[in-house]
């Protein structure tokens, strides 16, 4: 029971800790634009004609000989 004494404190300031925390991103903007970052995730970086016309091997000639190169 004396291990009360320490843990129901401790409980109470990691709660408060918490409940700061979250006050601070409410206060800080964190939630302000909720879906932004998950159409971000699955957007595009480049259309796919972009993607289409790169070379499938690097520059630096590093092709398998099976391979064609596209100009």
């Amino acid at each position: 029971m004396e291990i009360l004494v320490i843990l129901v404190p401790l409980a109470l300031m990691l709660g408060l800790a918490g409940l700061v925390a979250f006050l601070w991103s409410l206060r800080s903007g964190q939630y302000d634009d909720l879906d932004g970052a998950a159409w971000r995730a699955i957007a595009e970086d480049e259309p796919p004609e972009e993607r289409r016309a790169r070379p499938r091997c690097g520059l630096s000639g590093g092709c398998p000989s099976g391979l064609n190169r596209a100009s």
